[in-house]
């Protein structure tokens, strides 16, 4: 079977501007919109700041916004046939403390995708961006956009006022696997909006503590998943923890199924170790993967988690700490690379979803800067 040889499972692509969500949005939220923005507070500081400079427009503007752009000096200069489009400066909505207006953002946004970037190339593949603090409203979004062919999961920011296992994100759950999509959440918001501290212990200081310890969200968001049973009341659902490391998920899962044996009658809905539970439904993505000094204490940790199945490329373009294929994979062992480059996102989103090789031969209209 012809399959593609790269599949990029985190790409940001990003507004232009403001006024581009316009006709997308209802009139009594523009003047909001304007002034406001997504309206969830900033991050700290980053010193070398959070895109990459080569990946402006060549007309300018902001890195990330161009669909043309972005097939040239992206996906055309190395050689990644499709690319799951993740969203920028907007995937925090859910933490604006006024639900409505993270409601229209969701849909205005999920429009302006489908019209800017579908339609720009066939490498380009949909996430359903949904405000999580109204999970009936964002169930009713998913049902809207997940007609889309194009449209190949959910995705929510993964800073929340609860854990995501919790009852309240069922109806989000319950959507996603109706309609037959992962749920994916991306990191950046924590400490963000209406999310209270990123650590148990309140706020680091500096941009590098906090990416630090982003982690210890995911490995939050997993235990509950788990614990609440998600996986039992919702079989086939998946739920893809995106830019979030991988090296702190063997320890998790180690911890999870020894505290389970002694303490399995308060989860009497768990039918088997909360491992196996992980290493069905949970998949994660590459960037930024740990770069032990013994490269290969990296296979060794691919190991532990079930990496085979499990993980999947993401190169985080244009974000600063983005990751070259051809180079961040190298001290992975070559059969594991592989489906970490490609079969894995095949397996979770279908082959269907990814027909043919397209990367060598997408039209790139050169001088084109325009959205």
């Amino acid at each position: 079977m012809n399959k593609p040889n790269i599949i990029d499972t985190d790409v940001h692509n990003a507004i232009a501007h403001s006024r581009d969500l316009l006709p997308y949005l209802p009139k009594a939220w523009h003047s909001y919109w304007l002034s406001a923005g997504p309206g969830y507070g900033g991050g700290w500081h980053s010193p070398v700041g959070v895109m990459r400079k080569d990946a402006v427009p060549d007309g300018g503007g902001i890195p990330g916004s161009d669909p043309q752009h972005m097939l040239k000096h992206h996906f055309n200069k190395y050689g990644i046939d499709y690319g799951i489009l993740t969203g920028s400066g907007i995937l925090g909505i859910s933490l604006n403390p006024n639900p409505d207006y993270g409601n229209v953002l969701a849909s205005a946004y999920n429009d302006w995708l489908v019209e800017t970037w579908l339609k720009a190339s066939p490498v380009y593949k949909g996430s359903i961006l949904i405000n999580h603090a109204d999970p009936i409203e964002a169930a009713k979004e998913i049902d809207r956009m997940a007609k889309h062919p194009d449209m190949i999961q959910v995705i929510m920011c993964s800073g929340s006022r609860m854990l995501f296992g919790q009852r309240f994100f069922h109806p989000i759950y319950e959507a996603a696997e109706r309609n037959g999509l992962p749920v994916a959440v991306h990191p950046g918001t924590e400490g963000r909006g209406i999310a209270g501290a990123p650590t148990p212990s309140g706020y680091p200081t500096s941009y590098l503590e906090w990416h630090n310890i982003l982690p210890i969200n995911y490995m939050s968001h997993v235990n509950s998943l788990v614990c609440e049973g998600v996986f039992e009341k919702f079989p086939k659902l998946k739920f893809v923890a995106i830019e979030g490391g991988l090296a702190w998920l063997p320890h998790l899962m180690w911890r999870m199924d020894k505290n389970f044996k002694g303490l399995r009658d308060l989860v009497p809905w768990l039918k088997r170790l909360p491992s196996e539970y992980i290493k069905e439904h949970i998949r994660l993505t590459t960037q930024p993967i740990e770069e032990p000094s013994k490269p290969e204490h990296i296979n060794q940790i691919l190991d532990m988690l079930g990496a085979d199945n499990m993980v999947m490329f993401s190169s985080d373009y244009p974000h600063w700490d983005f990751d070259n294929p051809k180079m961040a994979l190298q001290p992975i062992r070559k059969d594991l690379r592989q489906r970490i480059l490609v079969d894995n996102a095949l397996e979770l989103y279908g082959h269907e979803t990814f027909p043919t090789p397209i990367a060598a031969s997408v039209p790139v209209r050169e001088g084109d800067s325009s959205q």
